[in-house]
């Protein structure tokens, strides 16, 4: 039977998306036995069949959903003489139907590496959604954010910025369904944003909290 994914093209080109962690060896005490592709619209839903021993020597077989979007990339974007970032705000269907009251989320500029390199995704990313056009770029850490389902890895980076170096008019790409405000906020306001709850975003919320505990704002660095 010819399946798209599989042994056809799907609508991204991709063969073979079953053959994902057929090949593990790092943890002998996990046997991969199958992964089926429930989904590839356009990332890839699979349900991996694994034996899995545990810490008393018995053996189980476990059966994980991960969803596969590939790995991203996201920017805290500071301004240290002004004492400012500079974050998006645009609708994110998701938290809305997962009760956020209106979808309209603030957040650090963020998206898929998308075959580069997550510098060059980011500073991609940062002159599409905020028209910046960014120099000097910190890495800050490289967490999943989302280990029980979701296999992406996100490279935070954070970057000064300044009112020079917004180049362009932002806004995301509008071929791309992308509809993006730039919100600029005085630091000590978007700190509090997250007691609020104002601020709800996990990426954006780590981020400005090594910022703060970094001192990168601090006008004596």
């Amino acid at each position: 039977m010819n399946t798209p994914g599989l042994d056809l093209p799907d609508a991204r080109g991709r063969t073979g998306l079953d053959r994902a962690g057929r090949d593990l060896t790092g943890n002998p005490a996990v046997v991969v036995r199958d992964v089926e592709l429930l989904a590839a619209a356009w990332h890839v839903l699979r349900r991996t069949t694994y034996d899995f021993r545990r810490r008393d020597g018995r053996w189980t077989t476990e059966q994980r959903e991960t969803y596969d979007r590939g790995d991203g990339a996201t920017v805290l974007l500071f301004d240290p003489r002004r004492r400012t970032v500079l974050l998006t705000r645009q609708f994110r269907f998701p938290v809305y139907v997962n009760g956020h009251p209106d979808g309209m989320f603030l957040e650090t500029a963020a998206g898929l590496l998308d075959g580069d390199d997550p510098a060059a995704a980011i500073r991609r990313e940062a002159a599409e959604e905020l028209g910046v056009t960014i120099g000097e770029l910190i890495e800050v850490f490289r967490p999943w954010t989302s280990p029980g389902s979701v296999t992406e890895r996100l490279h935070c980076f954070a970057a000064p910025y300044s009112v020079e170096s917004r180049t362009g008019e932002g806004g995301g790409l509008a071929d791309e369904g992308e509809d993006i405000e730039a919100v600029e906020l005085p630091f000590d306001k978007a700190l509090a944003m997250i007691d609020s709850g104002e601020i709800a975003d996990a990426k954006t919320i780590m981020l400005l909290q090594w910022a703060a505990l970094k001192g990168a704002l601090d006008s004596d660095r």
